[in-house]
């Protein structure tokens, strides 16, 4: 519990005068950020510790590798093959690019 002379100190140290009455309200409201910060404290470390507890809980790498892919299997088509029909079906084409307005 924070007092009022903790509060004279931390004005002090702030370099603010505060009237009597704003030192009494500053103990309440400090001691209910306390209290928060407290309630804070408590919720973390308890799920910190049932982490290491549950190990098994903690997060993996479910990723696969990062591999190319030539054949679509699906379609049974290369990837050479899908360039090559979007190409086909552009209204105009500068070699392996597709032609387009300039916009600036």
């Amino acid at each position: 519990m924070i007092t009022i002379k903790d509060i004279e100190k931390l004005a002090s140290l702030s370099r603010i005068s505060l009237k009597e009455d704003e030192k009494e309200s500053f103990t309440s409201e400090i001691d209910a950020i306390l209290g928060y910060i407290d309630q804070i404290k408590q919720a973390t470390s308890s799920t910190s510790d049932d982490l290491k507890n549950n190990s098994d809980l903690l997060v993996k790498n479910i990723l696969r590798e990062d591999e190319p892919r030539d054949v679509d299997a699906s379609i049974g088509a290369s990837s050479g093959k899908h360039t090559e029909n979007l190409l086909h079906a552009s209204p105009d084409r500068d070699g392996q690019y597709i032609k387009v307005k300039k916009i600036l």
